[in-house]
């Protein structure tokens, strides 16, 4: 609401009120003061937040002050070092590659232990021929395996052949 005034030459200004840099910010404030453990949790966790962020910038220098003394020796022994991480490489892929393998073998023999389980439940067959039929299954199952790496192995020479008569 603009406040009216009259000048010294007898001309009407308004008056405007003026906005302060600190209304916008009073806008952002809460309403009521925080309560006393809301100021007890901040009294606490600031020299807390404070210590671990110094921790962290000291780590970070240790870090870079390690590496910056240790780089010539990289430099140094890189062709020994190369070579042997490596082989670190390739003896932590064999661990996980047999380690999965051994998982991938429990799960097979889990599945077979229930297919036999459940087909012995489900028929009245002596074990003989539930073992015939189950190598009758595994044949089928291989046999259609085969066709389709077969199928697939064609598809493979025709793109080969197609790539090689566009050359």
């Amino acid at each position: 609401m603009a406040e009216q005034r009259q000048s010294t030459y007898g001309q009407v200004q308004q008056h405007q009120p003026q906005n302060y840099p600190t209304d916008a910010i009073r806008g952002m404030l809460p309403e009521h003061s925080p309560s006393k453990s809301q100021i007890i949790a901040v009294v606490t966790l600031f020299p807390i937040g404070g210590t671990l962020l110094l921790l962290s910038g000291l780590t970070l220098a240790g870090t870079l002050i390690g590496l910056a003394v240790a780089t010539p020796l990289f430099v140094i022994f890189s062709p020994v070092l190369v070579p042997a991480a490596i082989v670190m490489a390739l003896a932590v892929a064999g661990f996980l590659t047999s380690g999965a393998f051994g998982i991938i073998a429990l799960s097979a023999l889990s599945w077979l232990a229930n297919f036999l389980r459940k087909e012995g439940a489900a028929t009245t067959t002596t074990a003989p021929e539930q073992m015939e039929q189950f190598k009758r299954r595994v044949q089928d199952t291989a046999g259609q395996i085969g066709q389709k790496t077969k199928e697939t192995g064609q598809a493979v020479q025709t793109k080969a052949q197609e790539g090689k008569d566009r050359t």
